[in-house]
């Protein structure tokens, strides 16, 4: 599955909803998420910016992917 090119920040946020992130705090443009399991928690930080560049998206993708320990496929299909 390919990443889209006009992703905005804000469409982010509520795609990572679905795999239970929440929004935590926001200064100015850049909101942080956070997800908590079992006493470990992750914190990634999203730029509100329209669209967001493709390898920030790349980036944040990746590392989420990671923290739930899924392929970047599988999380694409999980917030699709």
């Amino acid at each position: 599955m390919k990443l889209s090119r006009d992703e905005t920040g804000a469409s982010l946020i509520i795609k990572l909803s679905k795999v239970g992130y929440e929004i935590t705090r926001q200064k100015g443009s850049h909101i942080r998420l956070s997800r908590v399991v079992e006493n470990n928690e992750h914190h990634i930080t999203i730029p509100n910016h329209n669209p967001l560049k493709i390898g920030l998206l790349a980036k944040i993708l990746n590392e989420v992917s990671k923290k739930l320990e899924i392929s970047r496929e599988e999380l694409l299909e999980k917030i699709t």
